[in-house]
């Protein structure tokens, strides 16, 4: 098994999601949970590493509140967009970017970060949990972890409305190796267990597109984009609503104190 590069898919991938009411909605609820996070951080510039940070979307927004930046990528193409987004957004100058796995970004860093973004790559790395376990050197003591993952209980729901019957009882194996479905879709108890074993501890559980993709009248996405952001809003954070979101975004401390 191998960790996804994307450098055969940038352009797909920045069309089919971060051009729809999918990443309009992914971004809008990370922020509220964002947001509140950085109230609980130290109230200076920060440290923040993006991990496998893509097209810097939400690294730019980062490092445009004054924040210095560190994103690593294994895809050159993303990294080179993420470098015209910054310089689009005139944030340069606070950041710094890598070209290596988000396992290996270590030996690139010159001090522990106070906050690493970790967004819709897990379901992309062969070993998750060695992942989870490289960050976790990577971050300062009493520094926190943004953790968002693409959801196999999102994915089983979203086959089962479509009727895809065989499909859910064949595994739900992916169909194309170019395809910008995740490679390994993951049960939620396992991450937060994973996360658990590390040592983190869980302050918050936020379900990301809970109802979006389960519409049955695609053109509301859009139509009614407001009143579902202010639904989504209300019974994102509530179980089971939580369990069915496309993504799960997790927010974790790793303890002043260890041991």
């Amino acid at each position: 098994m191998r960790d996804r590069n994307f450098d055969d898919i940038a352009e797909k991938f920045s069309r089919n999601i971060y051009g729809t009411t999918k990443g309009q909605l992914r971004q809008a609820i990370l922020w509220q949970d964002l947001d509140a996070l950085f109230d609980r951080l130290p109230q200076r510039p920060l440290r923040v590493l993006d991990a496998g940070g893509g097209e810097g979307q939400t690294a730019c927004r980062v490092a445009a509140r004054g924040h210095q930046v560190v994103l690593c990528d294994l895809s050159a193409e993303m990294l080179a967009r993420a470098r015209l987004h910054a310089q689009q957004q005139g944030v340069s100058e606070n950041m710094h970017f890598v070209q290596c796995a988000a396992q290996d970004v270590a030996e690139h860093l010159e001090c522990p970060a106070d906050l690493i973004l970790f967004h819709a790559v897990l379901e992309w790395v062969a070993e998750p949990k060695v992942a989870l376990e490289r960050l976790w050197h990577c971050l300062a003591p009493g520094g926190a972890l943004s953790l968002m993952f693409y959801n196999a209980h999102g994915l089983l729901m979203h086959n089962m409305v479509a009727g895809n019957f065989a499909y859910v009882q064949q595994g739900m194996p992916k169909k194309k190796k170019r395809s910008l479905s995740p490679d390994y879709p993951r049960e939620p108890q396992q991450v937060y267990r994973w996360l658990e074993e590390i040592g983190w501890q869980i302050t918050g559980k936020t379900g990301v597109r809970v109802f979006h993709d389960y519409l049955r009248e695609k053109h509301q996405q859009r139509d009614e984009y407001d009143t579902l952001l202010e639904l989504e809003t209300r019974y994102c954070r509530q179980e089971p609503w939580v369990s069915l979101g496309r993504y799960i975004h997790v927010t974790a401390f790793k303890p002043e104190i260890q041991g």
